[in-house]
């Protein structure tokens, strides 16, 4: 039966609940700028980190290499997305 329950599983979704609680406390109880953009920013790599291991399986597969690269070009395509909003949005396009 030891088998048939996912500890890990469990765990991680534990775990993901108190970065929720973390990352919620830091607008409930008002912090400063800076301290909350810290905050926030540890609990999303944490968080980023307990997807990919725990829930994606990331280290179960032979072949690392197609993970890997299939998670650089997911970053690649984020970052692209990202900056391409933000320069159309703050640094491009200006209606006169």
């Amino acid at each position: 039966m030891k088998k048939l329950f996912p500890v890990q599983h469990v765990m991680g979704y534990l775990f993901s609940l108190i970065l929720s609680v973390v990352a919620l406390s830091v607008v409930v109880w008002d912090l400063s700028v800076a301290m909350g953009l810290t905050i926030l920013l540890v609990c999303a790599v944490i968080q980023l980190g307990v997807q990919l291991f725990m829930f994606m399986h990331i280290s179960e597969n032979k072949s690392k290499s197609a993970l890997y690269t299939n998670l650089a070009y997911a970053v690649v395509v984020g970052l692209v997305t990202i900056f391409g909003t933000l320069f159309t949005m703050i640094w491009g396009y200006q209606i006169k």
